[in-house]
């Protein structure tokens, strides 16, 4: 695809995303539920067409490290492409500075189901690569309350029925929530393990092995993808999206165009980074061993697949999840 038509369609996309704003800005008038269903599918649509030119997928619930991926994966690119360092990956951002470096899309799948109508199957996804980026549901959850309370504009809470801008609702209340807590995050897991067979090509990634050996984890996901990285790209990648580093950019907003992505939500209170504690079981601080076990109990119920199945927390690599990484949906 040529740099002038690549450019065209951004302005094609910054175009479509000031129409949608305008158009629910003059249907004010549209009772909530309305207004919600219509914001929901204009930006299904938006999200399908760039689904389309992507080269590949990155899918994740909401909070389970994709910033933090993100930032390494820019890295990589931009090392391989001679760009600078304060470029961040933003769908076809990098493409068109080098047409060798991939369209990524990244999605959580929530709007794009409005707009294909595919709320029990992954059809859209058909001919896609993906790579399905999976963290502990309790660290997920309490990242996400964080997330809810600090930085979460009250136009996303709306439109994706999370608790009220402003609730009273304190971290154990949010994630034992049907709708948004851990029940919510695993039934989700264990959507896209059932989904398996309908997906060409699919590499399942778990946050905690990102931690224990992140660049190993990268390494296998530029192959996969069909860029890949020298061992010394890899490694200043790494180093790169180190957390004290990522932190100090946070402060800084280092990087160019990104807005609020990377971002504080306020300078002065360390829970509004977007770049919190990055810990593996760190929800265990929030709450006691008889909270610790009901959460347990729920993600007992996960597909194996992932290596939370046994309710402890996932350190490590298991068996089960060796046996799907890399492989080929059949």
């Amino acid at each position: 695809m040529a740099n002038a038509s690549m450019a065209d369609l951004l302005v094609v996309d910054n175009l479509r995303a000031a129409g949608r704003i305008g158009l629910l800005g003059m249907l004010f008038w549209l009772p909530a539920a309305r207004r919600k269903r219509l914001e929901r599918w204009l930006r299904g649509r938006e999200e399908f067409l760039r689904l389309q030119r992507a080269d590949w997928v990155l899918m994740s619930w909401g909070k389970s490290g994709r910033t933090w991926l993100r930032v390494m994966l820019s890295r990589a690119y931009t090392l391989i492409g001679d760009l600078p360092a304060s470029e961040l990956l933003d769908f076809d951002n990098l493409r068109r500075r080098d047409p060798h470096l991939p369209a990524v899309f990244f999605t959580h799948n929530n709007y794009l189901r409005d707009y294909t109508g595919n709320f029990d199957s992954k059809a859209h996804f058909a001919g896609k690569k993906m790579v399905l980026l999976v963290r502990d549901p309790r660290d997920v959850a309490v990242s996400q309350y964080f997330q809810w309370q600090y930085r979460m504009r009250p136009v996303k809470k709306f439109i994706n029925d999370y608790p009220a801008h402003g609730a009273d609702i304190d971290a154990w209340t949010f994630v034992t929530d049907p709708a948004v807590g851990v029940p919510r995050i695993v039934d989700y897991f264990n959507d896209w393990a059932r989904s398996q067979d309908q997906l060409d090509d699919l590499l399942i990634v778990r946050y905690e092995d990102m931690r224990s050996d992140p660049g190993a984890v990268l390494a296998r996901i530029l192959a996969f993808t069909g860029t890949p990285a020298t061992e010394a790209q890899v490694a200043e990648a790494v180093a790169f999206a180190a957390y004290d580093n990522m932190k100090k950019m946070e402060q800084e907003q280092f990087f160019k165009g990104s807005g609020a992505r990377v971002k504080p939500g306020d300078q002065a209170n360390p829970a509004s980074f977007k770049v919190r504690k990055a810990k593996v079981g760190g929800y265990r601080e929030h709450f006691d061993e008889a909270q610790c076990a009901e959460l347990a109990s729920i993600v007992a119920t996960l597909d194996p697949v992932f290596g939370y199945a046994d309710g402890e927390d996932g350190a490590g690599v298991t068996p089960e999840v060796e046996s799907h990484v890399g492989t080929k949906a059949s």
